[in-house]
């Protein structure tokens, strides 16, 4: 039972984790890119973020199980780049995808509330657009960290999607959250409660690293 607990507490951190470094490599210069730059579509594009904020993570375990299934187009590729069902990188995609839109919206939500003088003054300089850019997400890193904390918040306590791409295989692709439904639902409440605890510990641990990213800010 010792080393099947701390598996799935394992993979659990493990699965999160990627997903969480997947959605922010790539929500936060998406949201930067919306936040700062003036383009056609930029307000549906704000929209479709707002709305995949909001989107029931089910739905998008749906939409990849669909995506990855044999039946599918993409997932009759059969290629080392595309993952299988059931399998934790399967779990991974699921979760990037619901954490993504978060990211991104909450950053750029942030960078938007950033002074525009600073943006002119900066540019003024001669800064390239890149250089405005990072002095702008800069300023705005205590929303940019809090889109982080939203994003983590939003997967690692997540069930539906990873129950149906990842099927909540014992010692394959079961996580905390699959496995306190599994051990509710057979009776056995003082594991179900144990790794509760555990989830809750996690989620404090990470956010307690969180404010102190945050730095001085909560001092000032």
């Amino acid at each position: 039972m010792g080393s099947n607990f701390l598996g799935i507490v394992g993979l659990s951190l493990q699965v999160s984790g990627l997903a969480l470094l997947f959605s922010t490599l790539i929500g936060v210069p998406v949201g930067v890119i919306i936040g700062l730059n003036r383009f056609i579509g930029r307000r549906l594009a704000a929209v479709v973020l707002y709305t995949g904020m909001g989107f029931p993570p089910v739905v998008i375990g749906l939409f990849v199980y669909i995506l990855l299934s044999r039946s599918s187009p993409i997932g009759s590729l059969n290629t080392p780049f595309i993952p299988n069902l059931f399998t934790p990188s399967a779990m991974v995609l699921a979760q990037t995808i619901i954490s993504f839109p978060l990211v991104a919206g909450f950053t750029m939500a942030a960078v938007m509330g950033v002074d525009p003088a600073l943006r002119r003054q900066t540019m003024s300089l001669g800064a390239t657009r890149h250089q405005t850019a990072l002095t702008v997400l800069s300023e705005a890193r205590t929303g940019v960290i809090v889109a982080v904390a939203a994003g983590f918040g939003s997967i690692i306590s997540e069930v539906g999607a990873v129950m149906l791409v990842g099927g909540n295989i014992q010692g394959q692709t079961r996580v905390m959250t699959t496995a306190i439904v599994l051990e509710t639902r057979k009776g056995n409440f003082d594991l179900a409660i144990l790794l509760g605890l555990v989830l809750l510990l996690v989620t404090f641990l990470v956010n307690l690293l969180i404010l102190r990213l945050q730095g001085t800010v909560f001092d000032e």
